[in-house]
């Protein structure tokens, strides 16, 4: 078989070759008790029209958002994605691309690559930019790491806007990476004073624009308390689409910027794979983590590109490494990229200021049906609304009715009854006024 290429006898001689009786010796470390000893719970061997059929089936069961209006979002953001970001990518020579172990090979991703990181540092604002990591909770989390580097420090602040499954990550890479956090309370109103936690041990505060629950702020008093204490800011940005709109995270101060930039040019994907945006300083960049493509020429003068400052583990030793992510999301850092050419300055500028009104438009909406009450004082494309009875409940019951009303936020922060009633909703370009009036009218019917 094309997949299972060994007979049994290269079995016997491998296993004879390093000592072992059978397959099961090579797991004698997993305990016994987790071994299974029935068959799986599966239905049999089925041809491949029968299985079709039924994935199918399955698959049907589910409600694909871009089919019935979707308000969907808390750091996966539907947007309309060219047909031709889908085209080009598909191309043989990207499609088929590996990592550039022998750049002096791959120009053409090595050039790439620097388009991107030229596009992700002008959108956020920062002196230099690397060629993406795996998705915005990972980078955030190197961005953590990163910060004790430059500071010598290991404590985090994490403020109670951040999502929590990116503070999950964080705070599991700070159990195994040696380092300490502090996660605020949840912030729903956007009042938090993150400035009051920095002591002299720590090396970053952490803090979301805009913020999971959808608030914007100025962060620039946030960035002068940390400077002051000797102390990082990192920003996260989960919608960077806001940031055709908000002033850049680099010119509040920040220091380094973790985004997920799956908004532009790339689908929802069921929850991946997505591209991790990072960037920082020009000052701390032999402490950035990832890959970084440089500009160079060659021995006759023509323009070329190299990966320069590799301090991942495959180029030097472990102990020595930046960064343990031993990949990125190339193909979706080149959606990002050719999506971004196609936009533009203008074009990013006109797609931000839609969402916006958008939500503005629904936030209005929303805010007049009787008991419903909009939390924000300020929002970019989503923003949290207060509902008199448990969001997760309507929010299941609108989906009967195929509607996508939302994220409780319940469903992010579990068991804290003050928040049981709060609805995250995002409104895009992809949502229609009909759109908008179906949530509405079965909200309000809902609700009576």
């Amino acid at each position: 078989m094309r997949y299972l290429p060994l007979t049994p006898d290269d079995r016997r001689e491998m296993l004879a070759a390093i000592g072992a009786g059978s397959v099961r010796d090579l797991f004698k470390d997993v305990p016994a008790k987790v071994w299974q000893t029935k068959p799986v719970d599966l239905p049999s061997f089925q041809g491949e029209l029968e299985v079709d059929r039924a994935l199918s089936a399955m698959a049907a069961t589910n409600i694909p958002s871009g089919a019935v209006p979707s308000f969907l979002g808390a750091g996966a953001y539907r947007h309309h994605v060219p047909s031709s970001v889908d085209h080009l990518i598909q191309r043989g020579e990207f499609l088929t691309a590996y990592t550039p172990y022998q750049p002096e090979i791959a120009q053409g991703t090595l050039q790439m690559l620097f388009e991107f990181q030229t596009q992700v540092a002008l959108v956020t604002g920062m002196e230099v930019a690397n060629a993406s990591m795996y998705d915005g909770s990972t980078a955030a989390a190197e961005a953590v790491m990163m910060a004790n580097r430059v500071t010598r420090r290991t404590r985090a602040v994490l403020s109670g806007g951040l999502h929590p499954m990116y503070r999950s990550v964080i705070e599991t890479h700070g159990k195994f990476g040696g380092f300490k956090v502090d996660a605020l309370a949840s912030d729903p109103e956007g009042k938090e004073d993150a400035a009051a936690g920095i002591g002299d041990d720590v090396a970053c505060v952490v803090v979301q624009y805009p913020s999971v629950f959808g608030q914007v702020r100025d962060l620039k008093p946030l960035a002068e308390a940390c400077h002051a204490k000797g102390a990082l800011l990192v920003v996260v940005t989960t919608e960077i689409v806001s940031l055709g709109a908000l002033e850049s995270p680099g010119a509040m101060g920040a220091d380094i910027v973790a985004a997920e930039g799956q908004s532009i040019g790339n689908g929802l994907n069921y929850g991946g794979p997505y591209v991790g945006l990072f960037a920082t300083r020009e000052k701390f960049i032999r402490q950035m983590p990832g890959r970084l493509s440089g500009q160079t020429v060659d021995a006759d003068g023509r323009r070329g590109w190299v990966l320069t400052l590799s301090t991942r583990e495959q180029h030097i030793r472990r102990e020595k490494a930046t960064s343990n992510i031993c990949t990125n999301a190339g193909l979706c850092a080149l959606a990002f990229c050719i999506h971004m050419t196609i936009l533009g300055e203008v074009g990013l500028t006109r797609l931000a200021t839609l969402n916006h009104a958008k939500a503005v438009q629904l936030a209005d909406k929303l805010a007049g049906i009787p008991g419903v009450s909009v939390v924000n004082s300020a929002f970019f494309n989503e923003f949290t609304v207060k509902l008199p009875k448990p969001a997760a409940g309507v929010v299941d019951r609108l989906a009967t009715k195929r509607i996508l009303a939302g994220v409780p936020v319940s469903r992010l922060l579990p068991g804290d009854a003050a928040l049981a009633n709060l609805l995250l909703v995002a409104a895009t370009e992809t949502n229609t006024d009909a759109d908008m009036d179906a949530l509405v009218a079965a909200l309000r019917e809902d609700l009576r």
